[in-house]
C-alpha cells in the first residue's frame, strides 16, 4: 500500500470560508439529508428487509434517490462523505471512484474491514482484504442510504460493524407504480472519461422487475490509471400481502491500471516530486494492473405467520476472481520485480429470521430474531509471472453461523428501548501448498497450516426519549469484534528480492473486539433539524499491516472519541442549507506508541453546502464544500514524519429537466485543489514519503431521457 500531491493553502483558506458561510447560516450543520414536506427527517430504517424496526439510541443519517441524484459528486463515496464523521481515502487516483475508501470514526488504513457495508439488508463485506468497491453498484438503481454510526449494528450484522453500517437499499419496479418506465443517460468528462447508463422497471399486477446497468472508461489522471468497468443488477420480484418473493442477479467486470506512488525520496531513485515538481501524473509503476470479476445471485421470500409475524429468509451466491500484476519500478535500482496474483473468492449464505411485531406485557414490542451462515472459500495461486507454476497456492475455508436476538419495547408513548446479543462461531482451515522449485514471485517461506475454532458475541442497549415535538434524547451502549480477514492471514509480500528475508506465515491473529457508548440530541424546530452526538470507543487487537516487514500484527489497545452534528435549514421551498462538522480522536491508549495518533484520521472535519431550484425543476443549482485536517501518514506511529496537509475542496452541479429530458454539468474541485489524502512514511528515513496524487479541477456533463 501506498500513495502522493501538494497542498495549496490559499484554495483551503477559499474552501474553508465558503463552508463558514453556509455553517453561519445554520449555526450547527451537516446533512442530515432526507426531509419530507414539512422538514422533519424519516424514520431510519436501517435495516430495510432484516428488519422494520431502526436501531433505537443510535446516531443515524439517510440519503435519499433525489440527494444522490442532485449531489455534485460522482460517486457513491462523494456523496457518502457529506455525512459528518465520514472520513475518505482515495487511491488511484480516485477514478470513478474505484478503490476509494469510505472510514466512519477513525480506523485509517484499516477503515474497509471496520465500516460494513449493506445491499437491502443482506451484507456485501466478504473474507478477503479487498473490501467494498462501491463503484461496481450502479449509482442510478439507489433508492436510498442508511447510515448507522457505531458498534450497535453488530448484533443483527455481525463482522465489521464497528465503525458502523451503511446499508444501500435498491430500487424496485413496484417503486415505481407504472407499468413500464425506462431511463438512458450518456455523458463524458476530464481525463477521458464517458460512459452511460440505462434502467428499466415494469409493473403488472403482483409481479415486478428492474433492470439497471452502466458502463465506463477513463484514461485516469495519472500514467497507467485507465479504467474499463461494465456492471449491471436485475431483479424479479412477486408481492402480495401474505406472500412475498424476489430473485436478483449482478455482475461486474472491471479492469484497472495501478499508477503506484510518487515519492520524494531521492535514494529510492523516483522523482522527488516536491522539491522537482515532477509530473504528479506520472507512474512509479507503469505496468500493474489489477482486474476484477463478479457474479452475484441472491433469492429470497417473505411470508406472513399471523397479524403482526413474519417468515423472511434469504440467500445466495457471490464469486469474485482477482488478477493482478505487479513488475514495480522501472526506475528502481533493483529493476522490475514480478509477481502475479490469481485468486477466486466464492461465498455461500442462508439468513432466515423472523419479525413479530405486537405487545408484550402491556408494552409494544418489536422482535427480530435469526440465524446467520456463511460459507468462504478462497484460492490464491502466487507466482512470479502469469505463465509461471506457483510457488504459493493458498487455500483458506472460513464458516461462521450466528443465532441473534433483537427486541424493541415501547416503555412509554415518548420512550423506546432496544436489547440486542449475538453469539458467532467460526471455523477456519488454512494450507499454504509451496513448491520451492517455482520461481520466486511471492515469499520465499511456507506459511503454517492452521484449523480454528471461535466464538465472538456482540451486544446493545439503546434508549430514546422525545421530551416534545422539538426535541429527542438518545443513547445507547454497544460491544462488537471483528475476525481477521483471509488476506491478513495470508503474508503478502513483494517480488522476490535478494536483501528481503522472508517471514514464515502461522495465519494466526487475534480477533478485534471494542466497545463503546453514545449520547446524543436531535432537534427539530419549523424548518431546522439537528443532529449531534458525542461517542467513547476502546479497542483490544485492532489488526495492522507492517508494510516494511510484509504482516499483519494484532495493536496495543488503541481508544477512539469525538463528536459529530449534523443540520439542514429550510429557506423556503427553493432554498436549502445543509452541512455538519466532526471531531474524530483516534489514539494508542497503551504500549509503546501510548499518547500518540492513530496514522490516517483527520481529528477536524466537515461539510456545508446548498440546494437551490433557480427556476422551479428546469434550473437547479447545488455545492457541497468539504474540508478535513491534516492526518499522520501511514506507518507514522511515532506521529514524526511530515503531515499529510489540511486542504478543502468545493464541488458544483448545475441541471435541469424539460419534461422528459434532463441534462447536467459539474464541476469537481472548482478551485482546482492539488491534494492527496494517502501517504506512507518511511520506515528508515526520516522525512521520505510516498503518496497517491489525486486530480485537480475536472469536469462532467451528461444528459438523458425518461421514458
Amino acid at each position: 500500500m501506498t500513495l502522493f500531491v501538494k497542498s495549496n493553502f490559499s484554495t483551503t483558506k477559499l474552501g474553508l470560508a465558503f463552508a463558514a458561510a453556509c455553517l453561519a447560516g445554520t449555526a450547527l450543520v451537516s446533512p442530515a439529508f432526507a426531509q419530507d414536506a414539512g422538514g422533519q427527517l424519516p424514520p431510519v430504517n436501517v435495516t430495510a428487509s432484516r428488519t422494520a424496526t431502526g436501531i433505537v439510541g443510535a446516531s443515524t443519517a439517510v440519503i435519499t434517490a433525489e440527494d444522490i441524484a442532485r449531489s455534485p459528486g460522482q460517486t457513491i463515496q462523494d456523496v457518502l462523505a457529506t455525512i459528518p464523521g465520514v472520513q475518505l481515502t482515495n487511491l488511484f487516483g480516485a477514478v470513478n471512484g474505484t478503490g476509494s475508501v469510505v472510514d466512519l470514526r477513525g480506523f485509517g488504513a484499516f477503515a474497509s474491514s471496520n465500516t460494513l457495508f449493506l445491499i437491502n439488508g443482506r451484507r456485501l463485506n466478504e473474507a478477503d482484504l479487498q473490501g467494498v468497491d462501491l463503484s461496481t453498484i450502479p449509482i442510478q438503481s439507489i433508492e436510498r442510504i442508511e447510515v448507522t454510526r457505531g458498534n450497535s449494528g453488530a448484533v443483527l450484522y455481525g463482522d465489521n460493524a464497528v465503525g458502523g453500517v451503511i446499508n444501500i437499499v435498491t430500487k424496485t419496479g413496484a417503486n415505481t407504480g407504472k407499468p413500464f418506465a425506462a431511463r438512458i443517460e450518456g455523458g463524458g468528462g476530464s481525463y477521458g472519461q464517458y460512459g452511460g447508463n440505462v434502467s428499466a422497471t415494469t409493473n403488472s399486477g403482483p409481479w415486478s422487475s428492474s433492470v439497471f446497468a452502466n458502463a465506463a472508461k477513463s484514461d485516469g489522471y495519472r500514467v497507467n490509471n485507465r479504467l474499463e468497468q461494465q456492471n449491471a443488477i436485475g431483479e424479479l420480484r412477486y408481492s402480495t400481502p401474505e406472500l412475498s418473493a424476489f430473485v436478483n442477479i449482478s455482475g461486474d467486470n472491471q479492469r484497472l491500471g495501478l499508477p503506484g506512488t510518487r515519492s520524494n525520496n531521492y535514494t529510492l531513485n523516483f522523482v522527488d516530486y516536491f522539491s522537482q515538481f515532477g509530473d504528479m501524473r506520472g507512474s512509479s509503476t507503469p505496468y500493474d494492473y489489477a482486474n476484477k470479476q463478479g457474479a452475484n445471485v441472491t433469492a429470497g421470500f417473505t411470508k406472513s405467520l399471523w397479524a403482526g409475524a413474519e417468515l423472511i429468509v434469504d440467500g445466495g451466491v457471490r464469486n469474485k476472481q482477482q488478477q493482478s500484476g505487479f513488475f514495480g519500478d522501472p526506475a528502481s535500482p533493483f529493476g522490475l520485480n514480478y509477481s502475479y496474483v490469481d485468486s477466486t473468492l466464492t461465498t455461500w449464505s442462508i439468513t432466515p429470521r423472523l419479525s413479530i411485531k405486537g405487545s408484550m406485557f402491556g408494552l409494544t414490542s418489536s422482535i427480530l430474531t435469526g440465524i446467520d451462515y456463511y460459507d468462504a472459500s478462497y484460492n490464491s495461486r502466487r507466482s512470479q509471472r502469469d505463465i509461471d507454476p506457483p510457488n504459493h497456492i493458498y487455500d483458506l475455508t472460513q464458516r461462521t453461523v450466528a443465532g441473534y436476538w433483537q427486541q424493541t419495547l415501547g416503555l412509554l408513548p415518548t420512550t423506546d428501548f432496544s436489547y440486542g446479543a449475538r453469539i458467532q462461531h467460526m471455523s477456519l482451515d488454512a494450507r499454504d501448498r509451496y513448491d520451492p522449485t517455482a520461481p520466486f514471485g511471492s515469499l520465499a517461506a511456507q506459511a503454517t497450516p492452521l484449523n480454528t475454532d471461535q466464538f465472538n458475541h456482540a451486544l446493545h442497549v439503546g434508549l430514546e426519549h422525545r421530551i416534545n415535538g422539538n426535541f429527542t434524547v438518545f443513547a445507547r451502549a454497544a460491544q462488537a469484534f471483528r475476525t481477521p480477514n483471509i488476506d491478513e492471514r495470508v503474508v503478502t509480500g513483494p517480488a522476490y528480492d535478494p536483501f528481503f528475508t522472508p517471514i514464515p506465515q502461522n495465519f494466526q491473529l487475534k480477533t478485534q473486539t471494542s466497545h463503546d457508548v453514545e449520547v446524543g440530541l436531535k432537534i427539530h424546530g419549523g424548518p431546522l433539524d439537528i443532529q449531534t452526538s458525542f461517542y467513547d470507543m476502546w479497542l483490544k487487537n485492532e489488526i495492522h499491516y507492517n508494510p516494511v516487514q510484509f504482516f499483519n500484527y494484532n495493536l496495543d489497545p488503541t481508544h477512539r472519541y469525538g463528536s459529530e452534528t449534523s443540520a439542514t435549514l429550510r429557506i423556503n421551498e427553493s432554498f436549502r442549507l445543509k452541512g455538519g462538522f466532526a471531531y474524530t480522536r483516534a489514539v494508542f491508549s497503551e504500549g509503546q506508541f501510548s499518547g500518540k495518533d492513530v496514522p490516517l484520521v483527520s481529528r477536524i472535519s466537515g461539510t456545508a453546502g446548498f440546494q437551490w431550484n433557480i427556476y422551479q425543476r428546469y434550473l437547479v443549482l447545488d455545492a457541497s464544500a468539504r474540508f478535513w485536517s491534516s492526518r499522520h501518514l501511514d506507518n507514522d506511529q511515532n506521529n514524526t514524519q511530515p503531515l499529510i496537509p489540511a486542504n478543502a475542496t468545493l464541488d458544483l452541479k448545475l441541471s435541469g429537466e424539460i419534461d422528459r429530458f434532463f441534462w447536467s454539468a459539474a464541476l469537481i474541485n472548482a478551485f482546482d485543489v492539488q491534494y492527496y489524502d494517502y501517504g506512507i512514511a518511511s520506515a528508515t528515513t526520516p522525512g521520505a514519503y510516498a503518496i497517491y496524487p489525486l486530480p485537480g479541477r475536472v469536469y462532467m456533463l451528461k444528459a438523458g431521457v425518461t421514458f
